[in-house]
């Protein structure tokens, strides 16, 4: 069969053109194995209509063009991926750093809570109160404030939505305390 011998005229010179475009010298080995791989796989239909050595520097400049899209494909995705979890990490990195204050007892946490709290608007205070605190249903508090079980709602939506907002910072250290 002519193709060990086309391997070995050829291998070399195909080694060293695809190692200048993929710079590892173990990838331009696989690339120029695959090749011949792929000739020998296809010996039987193949035909060449150009010089034998022609087509084979094509094949693997082909393949190394295939090789470095999808190394730069993979790579986008890494860092991609990177980026992400370095933001997350960003993020809990500042959490930790502007958790300054110490939680220490339950009366910390309730003043903490309490000033939250105080900071809501008047009527969103109110009706939060009401629900989480004096445990009253939202249909309760819309009859005692002449209110729509909607509005109450919606007002208890925004209470969380800003208390989420001014205890972000202790969010992670509240859910323990109050889960544990």
């Amino acid at each position: 069969d002519a193709l060990p011998i086309l391997y070995i005229n050829n291998f070399s010179r195909l080694f060293l053109f695809a190692k200048e475009y993929v710079l590892f010298d173990e990838d331009a080995e696989n690339i120029v194995q695959d090749v011949f791989l792929m000739l020998w796989e296809k010996k039987e239909v193949l035909r060449v209509n150009i010089s034998l050595t022609a087509y084979l520097f094509t094949l693997v400049k082909n393949k190394c063009i295939d090789f470095l899209r999808h190394n730069m494909v993979a790579q986008t995705y890494t860092e991609t991926i990177q980026n992400e979890y370095n933001a997350e990490l960003n993020i809990k990195l500042y959490a930790l750093e502007s958790f300054n204050q110490s939680l220490e007892s339950d009366e910390d946490i309730e003043t903490l809570l309490q000033q939250a709290i105080d900071k809501l608007p008047e009527r969103c205070r109110l009706i939060f109160i009401k629900s989480r605190i004096e445990g009253k249903k939202y249909k309760e508090i819309a009859e005692e404030l002449n209110l729509s079980v909607n509005t109450v709602e919606g007002q208890i939506s925004i209470a969380l939505k800003k208390l989420r907002e001014e205890l972000k910072d202790y969010l992670p250290l509240l859910i323990f305390l109050f889960i544990c």
